[in-house]
């Protein structure tokens, strides 16, 4: 045979399949043509086929696998379709190589919307597509919230006012509960006030962020933590704190530099006995103002005034103005008026006693601690459009001079039937007075003293506390209340205090009850002429007193005990070891008289021609009548009077000398000066003191405390008139701290300090 031959028979349709060369009932037959090659291809899948994302949580992973068919090699770009709002998937395109799975990150941001949704997954090579689709559902997002910080960014200054960071929870999904807010990373000397927090979202608390004067410089990044059940977050505070070099001085925030009175500053490094010379000392400034300067200035060191670190000297004037000066350079900080609407300064009623004006004439007094940023309290006397005089405590702010409050229009009644009484009781009227004493500030109480205007009645003896915080009437107390006079002015010197919360002054002329009760005290409260002793628990009320033998006999000269002021001296130790509390005053009578506080001695009309129920007296001490607070240093009580020289006593046993150790050569012009001294504790002391009066030219005086007669220094040796300063006033009194001495005059405060180095 020629070939084979493959038939295939099929009856019902008579078909014959001939396969080869080869004849088929006689004829040859071509062979069929081959079936066509599939064509290349890819298959895709993703997995998981179902997905749950959380708004705001962890993103799911899809892996993407694509599978070749038919010999595939190309490479297969992929797409994710069909996403809700708020879904987005990481990477959003990328391509896949047959037979390698990659992954793609499917992630639902906070604000998406809670549903379901069908993602397709599609991949395309050339003209080739596939698809794969995933269900996915959005959960309801969890609660929440967030935590932020205003400002995220503070600087802080080391012994400044803290600054505030505003702290805030936002809910988030309707968040309930509270954040519980702990503060981490503080640096050492900086606190948070308060140090933790309880935040109700969308309730901002404010925490306070101070650094301690100690504090070193640094920067920190301070994380506040927020807490609410299983969930935290925190923010971060970028905290930058600055130092600044402190002034080490004292403050000075009273007359006489404490309620002791005592006149010292111990704490004056600067100037020394060896550069208080004309060579190298003199004046270096004058801080000008609008009116006479009868009160001391007053000096605080390191107060922060917008921002700024400044030692401060601040001025009250008879023109009702308070100033704020730099003490180092005389920039004037701030000044205020304490006229009310439309009023003037008193007009001096033609007496020259305070001329031309009567304004602020007593030593203000200042607390750092009270106030947003401390407060200087003062009293004016005005008079209003309608003739009407007002006198007026004055709380200002130390850093501003804005009165903090409303200011306290002086007011009293106290039952008696003495001067300008009515109904049974002593009326003050504020026309009648004058606020010459210093301000007294103690365990919260602003206490004055009056004294009459000119001495032309009627008036009495008031003292009257008021609250440093509301600066509303506390207590009130008339010495003299069945009686006449008996004012309280003391030369501008202050009510004293000892650590017990008594009070001590010097009254002026006026009714003693020379009849007295079982326990020695006057029958009616009349208490003129006299040193007093008042307690301060509860009401106003004397404790004890002193009234000299001839009281009656002098008040009637005007010879009273009250025209000088009254000092209390440190603890003083006997020959036989017992402790003395002891207070010395003098006044017109040219005595000095050395009381035990403890019992001042009362009245005893028979001790002529001396004291004996008093501590200590010395007779004709003095060459002039006193108008005058004395000053101690080291055992030595320094004391003037009008036209006398400036004398040094020592104790000796808790004894005061009945002569002078030493005074001066000069003898001082009315009124007579009241020293203050200057030391570095014991060492380096120097006494100054002042010439000073209306119609003559001011002089400076510095003495050697251990020998008056060794001047150091005075303001008229320097040439050609340097270190003048023009006329003083009446009652000044030096202020020496931090290397200045300060002196008030009559249109001023002069400056003297180490000249600048040639």
């Amino acid at each position: 045979m020629g070939g084979s031959v493959l038939k295939i028979a099929d009856a019902g349709f008579g078909l014959l399949l001939c396969v080869g060369l080869m004849s088929c009932g006689g004829r040859s037959t071509p062979a069929p043509a081959p079936l066509p090659t599939p064509a290349a291809d890819f298959s895709l899948s993703a997995a998981p086929t179902a997905i749950t994302l959380v708004p705001g949580g962890p993103g799911q992973q899809l892996s993407v696998n694509a599978t070749a068919a038919n010999g595939f090699t190309g490479v297969v770009t992929i797409i994710l379709s069909g996403l809700p709002g708020g879904v987005s998937t990481q990477p959003s395109t990328f391509t896949l190589t047959p037979g390698i799975a990659q992954s793609i990150t499917v992630t639902a941001s906070s604000g998406a919307v809670a549903g379901s949704a069908t993602l397709t997954v599609t991949g395309t090579s050339g003209s080739l597509t596939h698809s794969s689709t995933v269900a996915a559902n959005v959960s309801a997002p969890p609660p929440d919230f967030a935590l932020t910080l205003t400002p995220a960014s503070l600087t802080v200054v080391g012994g400044s006012t803290g600054l505030p960071v505003s702290v805030a929870a936002a809910a988030v999904n309707s968040l309930t509960g509270t954040v519980a807010v702990a503060i981490t990373d503080l640096p050492s000397g900086v606190t948070a006030n308060p140090a933790t927090l309880s935040l109700t979202p969308g309730a901002a608390q404010s925490v306070v962020i101070t650094a301690a004067p100690t504090a070193a410089a640094a920067t920190a990044t301070v994380t506040f933590t927020g807490t609410s059940g299983s969930l935290t977050h925190s923010s971060t505070l970028a905290l930058t704190v600055q130092t600044i070099a402190m002034t080490n001085a004292p403050d000075v925030t009273t007359f006489h530099y404490d309620v002791a009175r005592d006149g010292l500053n111990a704490q004056e490094t600067i100037l020394t006995q060896s550069n208080v010379n004309s060579t190298q000392f003199g004046k270096i400034g004058f801080d000008a103002v609008d009116g006479k300067v009868d009160a001391q200035p007053l000096f605080l060191a390191n107060v922060f005034v917008g921002g700024q670190l400044h030692n401060v000297l601040y001025v009250a004037t008879e023109h009702n103005s308070v100033y704020a000066f730099d003490a180092d350079n005389g920039t004037q900080i701030w000044k205020t008026s304490i006229l009310g609407s439309g009023e003037t300064t008193s007009d001096d009623r033609g007496c020259s006693q305070i001329t031309p004006e009567i304004g602020i004439t007593s030593t203000p007094v200042i607390d750092r601690r009270q106030g947003t940023n401390g407060s200087l309290f003062t009293i004016g006397m005005s008079k209003d459009a309608n003739g009407g005089y007002h006198q007026r405590l004055h709380a200002l702010d130390l850093t501003t001079g804005l009165d903090t409050g409303s200011p306290t229009d002086i007011a009293a009644t106290y039952p008696g039937n003495g001067d300008n009484s009515q109904n049974g009781n002593v009326v003050f009227d504020p026309v009648q007075y004058a606020e010459r004493a210093a301000l007294l500030l103690l365990n919260g109480n602003i206490y004055t003293g009056w004294t009459s205007h000119c001495d032309s009645g009627p008036y009495t003896g008031w003292v009257i506390g008021y609250s440093e915080s509301t600066l509303a009437q506390t207590q009130v107390l008339n010495l003299t209340p069945n009686g006449n006079e008996g004012s309280i002015w003391m030369s501008g010197d202050g009510l004293a205090a000892d650590s017990s919360g008594f009070l001590y002054l010097l009254q002026a002329n006026g009714t003693f009850d020379t009849t007295l009760n079982s326990n020695g005290f006057p029958a009616s409260g009349d208490y003129g002429n006299a040193m007093v002793k008042l307690s301060t628990t509860g009401r106003l009320a004397v404790a004890d007193y002193f009234e000299t033998y001839n009281g009656t006999t002098e008040s009637s000269e005007d010879l009273d005990l009250g025209s000088g002021g009254e000092m209390l001296l440190p603890d003083q130790t006997d020959a036989s070891g017992h402790v003395h509390h002891l207070i010395v005053g003098a006044g017109k009578d040219k005595n000095i008289y050395l009381a035990d506080r403890d019992n001042l001695g009362k009245f005893n009309p028979a001790s002529a021609p001396m004291d004996s129920n008093i501590y200590q007296e010395i007779p004709g001490a003095m060459t002039g009548m006193v108008y005058s607070t004395p000053a101690y240093f080291n055992g030595t009580l320094y004391y003037s009077s009008d036209g006398d020289t400036l004398k040094a006593f020592p104790l000796t046993n808790a004894v005061l000398a009945t002569s002078p150790s030493s005074q001066t050569t000069v003898k001082f012009s009315h009124p007579g000066p009241t020293p203050s001294i200057s030391a570095n504790r014991t060492q380096n002391g120097i006494v100054w003191a002042l010439e000073s009066g209306l119609s003559a030219a001011g002089v400076l005086h510095a003495y050697d405390p251990s020998n008056l007669t060794r001047e150091f220094y005075n303001s008229n040796q320097a040439p050609k008139g340097r270190d003048s300063f023009g006329n003083g006033n009446k009652f000044i009194t030096p202020l020496i701290v931090n290397g200045k001495v300060y002196v008030g005059t009559q249109s001023g405060v002069a400056v003297f300090g180490l000249l600048p180095a040639q």
